[in-house]
């Protein structure tokens, strides 16, 4: 019997000091802002409606609401420093700290401003004249308008929260999905370097030196060739081709005569951005069906061409059709370049495998036309 044991820890907003500084023009804005806000509301609602009344203190009205307003942008202030020191304490204990302190902090902006406007207003002593009537109404306001500015300093917290976090998931799809292509890629070059350097083997065997020197050679080449775009996912069409051709003057030190590949390629087509690789294991393929099966080898054909906003690819042979390709394991490959395109092009793209009238088989490919800018 497994017995697991679950611990239970409370929820924390867990942001650190990168935080508050993503934070900080955004706080000082919405400060300035909401403040200027609350002056111009507080001059329109009840100090225009008053003037020229008689015996109304216009100067002693505006030096309190200058200074009713600066009070409160300092109490809010302190409010989001108090929020900063705190908030890595667990959720529940953050939020009732923060409001109790916005409690407090309320209650002395109520009597702040309670004090500046007997003083100026009416010239009397700041707790002169007090009632319980005035000083709740004045409360309720101060308590709600602290209240407010803390459940906005929280909204911008979590909202940070939350944009780090997509940020992190799309670091995280961005480096499973690079890994994932390379995985692809690195599942090509194993099994044609197995089949290369059984071929070499072979030719030793023979004492056939020179050609298995001339094979090597190039194999070499290919190799660093590919490995020098090893950390590119894309290529464009005419780097991808000359990559062929070289692989191809691999296959051709094998084969000799029995080989006989023909490339059409549209000028147009050729600054067009492929996966790396793309190619390569269709050819392969080909190969392996259209010439290494037949004694008296076979014919493979390349072709490219743009239409509108597309790039056409076809790799055609005359070799075994499809069908007893893909129960011999030609599927693999496709498969492999499938997951290549799928990941690269977010499913932008077209595979399509059939029969030609010689017996042979064609795959074609559609991608979207993209130049490297």
């Amino acid at each position: 019997m497994k017995i697991t044991e679950e611990n239970h820890e409370e929820s924390t907003l867990e942001l650190g000091p990168q935080a508050f500084s993503k934070q900080s023009h955004q706080f000082w804005t919405l400060q300035i802002t909401g403040w200027l806000g609350y002056a111009v509301v507080v001059f329109l609602a009840i100090i225009r409606p008053q003037i020229g009344l008689e015996g109304f203190n216009f100067s002693g009205q505006m030096i309190n609401l200058v200074l009713e307003t600066l009070s409160g942008f300092l109490l809010s202030y302190l409010q989001w420093q108090l929020i900063r020191k705190i908030v890595h304490l667990p959720l529940r204990k953050t939020l009732f700290l923060s409001f109790a302190s916005a409690a407090s902090l309320g209650l002395l902006f109520n009597v702040l401003k309670l004090s500046f406007f007997k003083m100026l207003v009416y010239q009397q002593q700041w707790n002169e004249a007090w009632n319980t009537l005035e000083f709740g109404g004045w409360l309720m306001f101060s308590l709600t308008t602290m209240f407010v500015w803390t459940s906005i300093y929280f909204i911008m917290l979590y909202n940070t929260k939350l944009q780090g976090e997509h940020e992190m998931l799309l670091r995280a799809q961005t480096a499973t999905k690079d890994a994932q292509l390379q995985m692809l890629r690195y599942q090509l070059n194993p099994h044609f370097m197995f089949n290369t350097m059984n071929a070499i083997s072979t030719l030793i065997y023979k004492n056939e030196n020179e050609t298995a020197n001339e094979m090597l050679d190039k194999l070499c080449e290919f190799f660093r060739y590919s490995l020098d775009k090893n950390d590119k996912s894309k290529t464009s069409l005419l780097k991808e081709l000359e990559l062929i051709e070289l692989y191809l003057s691999i296959e051709k030190v094998r084969f000799g005569d029995r080989l006989n590949v023909e490339i059409d390629v549209c000028s147009k087509a050729l600054a067009c951005q492929v996966p790396c690789m793309l190619l390569q294991p269709l050819v392969e393929n080909a190969i392996k069906y259209a010439i290494e099966l037949r004694k008296s080898g076979g014919k493979i054909c390349i072709s490219a061409q743009k239409s509108h906003d597309r790039l056409l690819l076809k790799v055609i042979d005359n070799g075994q059709e499809s069908q007893g390709k893909v129960s011999d394991g030609f599927g693999i490959g496709l498969s492999n370049t499938k997951a290549r395109l799928s990941a690269m092009f977010n499913g932008d793209f077209e595979v399509n495998i059939s029969d030609t009238t010689e017996g042979g088989t064609m795959v074609a490919i559609s991608i979207p036309f993209e130049k490297n800018n």
